[in-house]
C-alpha cells in the first residue's frame, strides 16, 4: 500500500496498533540500506507494529508536518502521537540496536537485534 499525504490520517494516525514510519527518497543512500532492515523488523513484530514507508519527495506536506531535516527519518507513532524519533542513523547496526531497544521499552520481546548477534544477554 502507498502512503500519501491523501490516506495517512486513516492508515497511519487511525492505526490500531502502533506505527513506524520511514521517511525515504529515492536519491537516499542509507535509506535504501535500512529498508531491508525495516522489512524484517516488519515481519519480526508482525501484528505488534507496523512499518510504513513514505516517500518525503512526493509528500512535502507530510515531510514538512513532521519537520524533516535528513533521511531517513524514522517516527515512532502510538495513538497517532510521535513517541520516539529517529533523525540520526549512521548504519544499519545502529538501526537495528535502536528499534530493539525501543521495543523492549514497549514490553514486546522478538529479540531483533539480539537474534542478529548485536546485543549481549
Amino acid at each position: 500500500m502507498t502512503i500519501t499525504e491523501e490516506n495517512f490520517e486513516s492508515v497511519v494516525l487511525a492505526s490500531p496498533v502502533p506505527v513506524l514510519v520511514h521517511f525515504w527518497a529515492p536519491w537516499c543512500g542509507l535509506c535504501r540500506r535500512v529498508t531491508p532492515l525495516l522489512n524484517r523488523f516488519q515481519q519480526e513484530w508482525s501484528g505488534q507494529v507496523q512499518v510504513i514507508g513514505i516517500n518525503a519527495d512526493e509528500n512535502l506536506k507530510l515531510a514538512n508536518l513532521y519537520r524533516l531535516q535528513t533521511l531517513p527519518t524514522l517516527l515512532f507513532l502510538d495513538q497517532g502521537k510521535v513517541v520516539q524519533r529517529f533523525d540520526v542513523l549512521r548504519n544499519r547496526d545502529e538501526c537495528m540496536r535502536m528499534l530493539d531497544l525501543l521495543m523492549r521499552r514497549y514490553g514486546l520481546e522478538a529479540g531483533f537485534a539480539k537474534s542478529a548477534g548485536l546485543l549481549d544477554g
